[in-house]
């Protein structure tokens, strides 16, 4: 529903895009202001660009959701969604810059699509419903620290949840602008270097499965981010094992949802 190009200003509607605010009929609105032209220009110049999704109830994350990527790093392709939480403290900005934590050394990138919740998700009954409950789609970047998530834990959390973990956005693009959410290419490039060349066709269980499947054993509230896998080409599965370091560059797109643009600093 967006005017390619041009930035506008929502303050009127809301200082930030929060549960509650998607909740309440917050994308409605915006439609409608857009329609009636009732929202000013913004210049974003020297302005920061923060994640779509302001303080996410909670960031579930769906691992090995793609069959080549489960291949790449020797696990079995798993017959049930395999689901573990993310800090939502993780989430920042689309060009933020990632911090390597300290004593870490296999310092990983994962380029998926995240779903945002627009609607209370519980007990759903079939996949058909799923899609009803979204809000929009945006580009996540699944940051992850391979030693702290696979040898010093059986769960995955501390790997996952590092401070800057998870940028996201640039943009939330609007279920209806997203005919397909399983007809997307996913792109991503460490130092200009094509690593991950992907698409939501390949993902094992699709979005619609993986929202009602969660919403079997978990309230999904508006505003929360569903981090839906990511395709073959991490690190982890590339010989060498070519970890991110300082100063490296990491970009990451989505066709039609925007790209995202991260330099990694030591934390």
């Amino acid at each position: 529903m967006g005017v390619v190009g041009t930035s506008l200003d929502l303050w009127s509607l809301s200082p930030e895009f929060v549960g509650a605010f998607l909740a309440s009929g917050g994308v409605e609105a915006v439609r409608s202001a857009l329609h009636t032209g009732a929202l000013p220009r913004l210049n974003t110049a020297g302005m920061r660009v923060g994640a779509p999704v302001a303080r996410p109830g909670k960031v579930v994350c769906i691992g090995l959701n793609y069959r080549d990527h489960a291949e790449e790093t020797g696990a079995a392709i798993p017959p049930r969604p395999v689901v573990f939480m993310k800090d939502p403290g993780t989430v920042v900005g689309p060009y933020d810059d990632v911090l390597i934590p300290r004593n870490s050394a296999r310092t990983d990138w994962e380029v998926e699509l995240a779903v945002v919740i627009g609607r209370r998700a519980r007990y759903l009954d079939a996949p058909e419903q799923a899609l009803g409950a979204v809000a929009g789609y945006a580009v996540s970047n699944d940051v992850s620290e391979r030693e702290f998530q696979l040898d010093f834990s059986p769960q995955w959390d501390l790997g996952k949840s590092c401070e800057t973990f998870n940028p996201l956005g640039p943009w939330l693009v609007t279920a209806d602008e997203v005919p397909d959410p399983q007809a997307l290419a996913l792109h991503l490039s460490v130092n200009g270097l094509t690593q991950q060349d992907g698409n939501t066709k390949d993902m094992i269980f699709d979005v619609a499965y993986v929202v009602w499947y969660l919403s079997q054993y978990m309230v999904l509230e508006p505003g929360d981010v569903i981090n839906t896998g990511t395709p073959a080409g991490v690190a982890l599965g590339l010989p060498g094992n070519p970890y991110l370091r300082p100063g490296d560059t990491v970009e990451l797109s989505i066709d039609g949802l925007g790209l995202q643009r991260q330099t990694l600093a030591q934390a």
